[in-house]
């Protein structure tokens, strides 16, 4: 509460302060919108202890996805001294801890990237490989929605403006990569790189990226493997609910949820999700919303897995 006071007792703090409450409001809004159309008996109805073994496997899953991306951003430390893999795991965990804790999917992001970056010295190298890490992996999102796509809309009617929306949101990935590989050549005026120096380091630790094609494939390539464990997480919470999902309508629906649950609409795209969800699989394919929403619930068993991890990290670092 002390927190939330001080926040509102500055201009920019209050600023802050009213935009975290209109997204606590609109999260809560949410779910409460939800389970008053769906009643929370006919949700829990559908869980039983025969969906032991897909939770299982998405916490496997989900340490897979840490492990790999402790491994992708590694990949892509091409300055300075050599850190071990569990140092970076370590700040993945904690990231994820901020990410799926805080009113933001992205702090976590920040979070891990500076506090790596201050330890090490190295903190405009640390943020720009999250950063591009990040953003290969939207656009290794993006890549399996248009391949399974077309496969998609051969059984279900999907409205133009979902594909028109991942559209424009995948152009608009591959501009900022760009704009991120070629920063160096983008000009920037004084009298804000005399205000933020930060931006100068940036600018040269993103470009200096097109040296290192390799280390940039690679990373690609652990953000393809990211998804694909992703999206079988999503498979994996469906199937404990006994719903057999078509995998073309699963890559497309959940790249469409993802996109949308980035919104800074609500806490963490906390009830967007889920109305989300609702829309999509209920209203395309008729799935019964009860089921869809028990299903999307599951989704956070994992989160918290790796939130928990994180937890750890920091109380470990207090020590």
């Amino acid at each position: 509460m002390l927190f939330l006071w001080t926040m509102a007792t500055d201009k920019t703090g209050t600023k802050l302060f009213v935009k975290r409450i209109i997204q606590l409001l609109v999260s809560v809004g949410g779910f409460a919108y939800i389970f008053y159309k769906i009643p929370i008996s006919e949700v829990i109805k559908n869980w039983n202890i025969g969906m032991t073994p897909w939770i299982v496997a998405m916490l496997v899953a989900a340490t897979l996805i840490m492990a790999i991306q402790a491994n992708r951003w590694k990949g892509l430390s091409v300055q300075g001294p050599e850190i071990p893999f569990k140092t970076y795991y370590a700040y993945t965990a904690m990231g994820y801890f901020f990410n799926n804790l805080l009113p933001t999917g992205f702090g976590g992001d920040a979070v891990k990237s500076l506090a790596f970056g201050k330890k090490f010295n190295q903190t405009s190298q640390s943020v720009s490989a999250v950063l591009l890490a990040r953003i290969q992996g939207l656009l290794a999102m993006f890549l399996c929605f248009f391949i399974a796509l077309p496969f998609a809309l051969n059984k279900a009617e999907i409205p133009f403006s979902y594909t028109l929306t991942m559209t424009i949101a995948t152009l608009a990935c591959i501009i900022f990569i760009s704009l991120c590989l070629f920063s160096d050549k983008v000009p920037i005026p004084q009298v804000i790189t005399n205000k933020l120096k930060f931006i100068t380091k940036l600018q040269q630790s993103l470009s200096i990226y097109r040296k290192y094609k390799k280390q940039v494939l690679l990373s690609s390539l652990d953000s393809l493997w990211l998804q694909l464990l992703t999206l079988f997480i999503a498979y994996a919470y469906f199937r404990a609910v006994g719903v057999d999902i078509d995998i073309s309508i699963l890559v497309v629906f959940t790249s469409i949820t993802t996109v949308v649950s980035m919104l800074p609409v609500s806490l963490n795209g906390i009830g967007v999700r889920e109305g989300t969800q609702v829309a999509l699989f209920t209203g395309i394919l008729g799935i019964p919303a009860p089921v869809v929403l028990s299903a999307g619930l599951l989704g956070y068993i994992p989160l918290l897995f790796q939130a928990a991890q994180g937890a750890i990290v920091l109380l470990a670092r207090k020590k």
